[in-house]
């Protein structure tokens, strides 16, 4: 059993993360290697984050929630997109089950 003194000093110490809403540059890597980069914008409300990426002249676009520092987007494919949002502010991600990755770093 956690002492009530430990406990709230736990409670106190657990990291709040900020709204990551915004406009982010994204450098990639793709399953096969290949890299890429675009913009993406994120509209974080109520725990979930809507993500609209664009790479070059394709378009893809994601819901999904936030959990502590974790965002897990459903984007259509098998895979989500899993982030972890970092204490910079940029979200690190991979996707295709970790053979891509993706960092998005804010604009």
């Amino acid at each position: 059993m956690i002492p009530r003194l430990a406990f709230a000093t736990l409670i106190a110490t657990t990291p709040a993360f900020a709204d990551i809403s915004g406009s982010y540059d994204a450098q990639g890597r793709n399953p096969d290697g290949s890299g890429y980069s675009g913009t993406v914008q994120i509209v974080e409300a109520n725990g979930m984050v809507s993500v609209d990426w664009r790479v070059g002249s394709q378009n893809y676009s994601g819901k999904g929630p936030v959990n502590g520092d974790v965002v897990t987007v459903d984007w259509g494919q098998r895979d989500p997109v899993v982030y972890v949002i970092m204490p910079d502010g940029e979200l690190h991600g991979t996707w295709a089950d970790g053979a891509g990755l993706e960092k998005l770093t804010p604009r």
